[in-house]
């Protein structure tokens, strides 16, 4: 099989550098790959040819969309494809914002990002280092440029700090910033620094903490509840029924990292068993398959798992 490269200006960011994104596709999906000038030379069986040119097929759309074809984005599109026979196709969902770009690195992201524009809710569950708070903010950061929303809505339980609001310094958004700072930062990202910091003077991005939250109706907005394990299940009930028109609500947590007293029950665990067969509401299961940081964070994240189920 031979793919045509038809601008030789785009062959840097497709080989990439000393031609290792074709090394990693020749290693992970158990192809040869032989490049000759523009053109790319593959042999292998027939399954796993489709699925190199695949994505490699990828990586140009990647590139017409000014994506930068690093190691950790082939490494997404190579997760995404290498998948069994039976299983569903990516949808190729995108989250696209001025200053970026970011396509699924795993079956489950794809399914999370689908779920996201197609539902008013999304549960994102599961460890860390799946990409569930980045990518639900940066879908936020999509919605207000598009025009969808008005402003978004952050909220994250302070719960494993050990102590109350009320006594540590600051204002109110001084008291909270600390736990919110994974949102700020996956905001800053996707969003030029100056909008963001006139979206937070302006309300247009708000921090909500979950006991200001009450008797509110939260209509045209991008809600998301991050480390949602730590919420009880009075605060979830009260989070969920602030849903208004025209918004969406993303939640996201971690079942195994519950920092609530023992007695305390998980709003989040009660939250799935009750919303579980809803119409308009998606689950999304992440597991250590979908972990997009360091490779040692799923080989970490499989070690703890098997020692809890002793």
């Amino acid at each position: 099989m031979n793919i045509v490269i038809n601008d030789s200006s785009k062959l840097v960011n497709i080989f990439g550098k000393n031609d290792e994104n074709l090394r990693l596709i020749e290693k992970e999906v158990s192809v040869e790959i032989i490049p000759h000038g523009n053109t790319i030379q593959i042999s292998g069986d027939k399954s796993n040819l489709n699925i190199a040119e695949s994505i490699i097929l990828d990586m140009v759309e990647r590139d017409n969309l000014g994506v930068n074809n690093n190691i950790d984005e082939v490494s997404g599109s190579i997760r995404v494809k290498n998948i069994k026979s039976d299983q569903k196709k990516s949808e190729k969902s995108i989250i696209k914002t001025k200053i970026k770009t970011i396509l699924p690195r795993s079956l489950n992201q794809d399914k999370y990002i689908n779920s996201i524009y197609n539902n008013p809710l999304t549960f994102g569950i599961g460890p860390a280092g799946t990409g569930k708070t980045y990518l639900a903010v940066a879908a936020a950061a999509y919605f207000l440029e598009a025009g969808l929303v008005d402003r978004i809505i952050l909220s994250r339980p302070a719960v494993e700090a050990g102590e109350k609001l009320g006594f540590l310094p600051g204002d109110l958004k001084e008291k909270i910033d600390p736990y919110l700072r994974p949102l700020y930062d996956a905001l800053y990202d996707c969003l030029p620094a100056n909008k963001v910091q006139k979206g937070l003077d302006n309300n247009i991005i708000e921090i909500a903490p979950l006991a200001f939250m009450r008797g509110r109706t939260l209509e045209n907005a991008f809600i998301i509840l991050d480390e949602a394990q730590n919420c009880n299940s009075i605060q979830m009930k009260m989070f969920l029924t602030r849903l208004g028109i025209n918004s969406k609500m993303v939640i996201t947590g971690d079942p195994t990292q519950i920092d609530l007293p023992a007695s305390e029950k998980s709003g989040l665990l009660e939250a799935i068993q009750v919303t579980k067969n809803m119409s308009q509401t998606k689950q999304i299961k992440f597991s250590s398959d979908d972990v997009v940081r360091h490779s040692l964070v799923k080989k970490i994240i499989n070690a703890y798992e098997k020692i809890h189920k002793k």
